[in-house]
């Protein structure tokens, strides 16, 4: 263990827990066997993280987590599964993230700088990208995919097994049963498109171009009255070199439950 890592006294740091250069662990925390900290993370008092968890560097860990517990479902019978954090994270008070099943691959997977606040949980199988921000009590089930920058509001839970794109933005409450494709606001039970995530995108730094082309696609596909298919194609015609709605296009046709409308 390297001389500026810093364990409480009263924390419980069981054989076979790697801990990194720098990391500083909070009084009366717990690292099970199986976990991995990377360099010059800062874990509260309280927190516990146990099963085969790895985290990378810089996180910073509030009290009363729970990470790496066994996942919530009835089918998961005690299987050797994982989850996987990136760096610069900040998980705030009594977050829970869950490992994966077997039935999901064996992995919870999550990016680099995202911010979960308190009482957001991360369920079994999830695949969150970078820089996504859970509010509140935000809890996406099982299997959910959330793309890169996408925000979930306080309250807002979204179905297992379906997907929230890139920049995309679920209001406070909301209920998401189908997929929200990238760049879209989603709201309501069941959430229901209002648009696009106009503010997100340009706080990103999007350029303006872009912006336009995405609002345009999204008349396109949701506001012009054509079929799916009909409007899928005019977009391809019209965007071949538009990476941004390229995305949004194969978001849509790789979509399994169907898309908010």
């Amino acid at each position: 263990m390297a001389a500026d890592t810093h364990i409480h006294p009263t924390a419980v740091i069981e054989d076979g827990a790697e801990i990194g250069a720098g990391t500083k662990i909070g009084p009366y925390s717990v690292i099970g066997a199986g976990v991995r900290l990377g360099e010059r993370c800062e874990l509260g008092p309280h927190v516990v993280i146990s099963g085969r968890t790895t985290m990378g560097d810089e996180n910073q860990v509030s009290p009363f987590v729970s990470i790496g517990g066994d996942a919530q479902d009835l089918k998961y019978a005690g299987e050797e599964t994982q989850l996987v954090i990136g760096s610069r994270n900040r998980i705030r008070e009594s977050v829970t993230m869950n490992r994966g099943t077997a039935e999901g691959g064996g992995l919870t997977s999550i990016g680099d700088d995202c911010l979960f606040m308190a009482y957001s949980h991360v369920a079994h199988d999830c695949r969150v990208g970078d820089g996504v921000v859970l509010a509140n009590c935000a809890a996406p089930a099982g299997h959910v995919e959330l793309g890169d920058y996408a925000i979930i509001g306080g309250l807002a839970a979204v179905h297992q097994h379906t997907r929230v794109g890139a920049m995309a933005f679920v209001g406070g409450g909301a209920m998401v049963v189908m997929d929200v494709p990238p760049y879209c606001v989603a709201v309501g039970d069941r959430a229901k498109l209002q648009g696009v995530n106009v503010v997100g995108l340009r706080r990103s730094g999007m350029d303006e171009q872009a912006v336009r082309d995405v609002r345009t696609s999204y008349r396109i596909f949701f506001q012009s009255g054509l079929r799916m298919q009909d409007a899928l194609e005019k977009l391809h015609e019209e965007y071949a070199e538009s990476k941004e709605v390229g995305l949004f296009i194969r978001f849509i046709e790789e979509s399994k439950r169907g898309v908010c409308r």
